[in-house]
């Protein structure tokens, strides 16, 4: 295995290591609170350990069929969040569900934000240079997480510091259009 490969590899068990810890704090944060947004990164989070999963598994073969199928998984995920974080922020915003304030998810967002950006950096120099389209594209997975870790530090912060509950909901939408996009150039990929 090459060094560039090794890297990669690395950059997929951090990304593993961080969202392993990160979805049982997300639950407690999102139940805490009732934050459709909080809980909507910790589906974005479970996501991630299945990019994840399948860049790690695409990277340790050598088959051939790996990429596509690696390519097509990514996708879905991509698809999946989407529906997901639309479905929780409709169903708050037309109930009128007013979530509780979530110190603890403010401090993880803020910080999980930091960490994918620089994950994702890695990720995208390394899949450039191993020309690997899997690696690529699971390093957009990981800034869709950075910017959803943004959105909802926002969201989450704006409910706690001047009570506008509807910044939750639409903290979650804003990366749904992102998603979408991404999910449709992963398709032009594979």
């Amino acid at each position: 295995m090459d060094r560039l490969t090794r890297r990669g590899l690395r950059l997929e068990y951090a990304t593993l290591a961080w969202n392993v810890i990160g979805v049982p704090v997300l639950v407690v944060a999102a139940i805490r609170s009732g934050s459709a947004a909080v809980a909507g990164f910790g589906f974005d989070s479970a996501i991630e350990i299945g990019a994840s999963l399948v860049v790690v598994w695409e990277l340790t073969g050598s088959h051939e069929d790996r990429e596509a199928i690696g390519l097509r998984l990514i996708r879905a995920a991509f698809l999946a969040l989407a529906v997901y974080v639309t479905a929780q922020a409709a169903w708050m915003l037309v109930g009128g569900h007013h979530p509780g304030h979530s110190p603890l998810g403010i401090v993880w967002t803020g910080a999980t934000c930091l960490v994918m950006l620089a994950l994702a950096r890695g990720k995208a120099v390394t899949g450039a240079a191993l020309r690997n389209p899997v690696l690529r594209a699971e390093g957009r997975v990981t800034l869709v997480d950075a910017g959803l870790a943004a959105a909802v530090l926002i969201g989450l912060s704006l409910n706690a510091g001047f009570g506008w509950w509807w910044a939750d909901p639409l903290a979650g939408l804003v990366i749904v259009g992102y998603s979408l996009r991404e999910a449709r150039h992963t398709l032009g990929s594979g």
